[in-house]
């Protein structure tokens, strides 16, 4: 097994988009109507939006590579990037997306680690992150991993309103 994380750059915008879309969908279509999945798709992961996030100096996107074959990505995000105004000693994980046919891999593990490198590199004294409250898996690898719950936001996916719960952890 061999793993790879590489930057993400503009000349990678359709595989971006690809993966997004998929492990977006994967993950959620079973739970939300498929006029509020497409209405979110459409606006999230157009060309367009992917671009300008691409080229966000306060934003970094990396994808993984198992064994050669894009698996997913880490997206993060600093200073005024983030999606709720934590501070300039805070880093965002926006994204961590893994395709279902790597999950269970420890890729994901591989990715938050790459986020608290990220995070040490620039002086960041916590990694936050947004997680729906309906995700248990993913809500327990990040206890797993030392996220606590701090707080909670809306999230809209097309036009019915959702949590996230707010999950912190602090850097030594």
């Amino acid at each position: 097994m061999t793993v790879k994380i590489i930057k993400c750059g503009r000349e990678d915008l359709q595989i971006l988009q690809e993966i997004s879309i998929e492990t977006f969908n994967d993950t959620f279509k079973d739970q939300n109507s498929p006029e509020n999945m497409k209405a979110y798709l459409e606006r999230a992961f157009n060309a367009k939006q992917l671009e300008e996030e691409l080229s966000n100096v306060s934003s970094e996107i990396f994808f993984i590579y198992f064994n050669e074959e894009p698996a997913g990505y880490l997206k993060v995000n600093m200073n005024d990037a983030q999606s709720e105004n934590m501070g300039d000693e805070s880093l965002e994980i926006e994204r961590i997306y893994i395709k279902n046919k790597f999950q269970k891999h420890g890729l994901g593990k591989y990715l938050l680690n790459k986020a608290m490198e990220m995070a040490m590199e620039h002086n960041k004294k916590k990694i936050w992150l947004g997680v729906w409250e309906n995700n248990e898996n993913a809500i327990g690898f990040y206890k797993k991993m030392g996220f606590v719950r701090t707080g909670a936001h809306s999230f809209y996916m097309g036009d019915e309103e959702q949590i996230d719960f707010i999950m912190t952890k602090t850097m030594i």
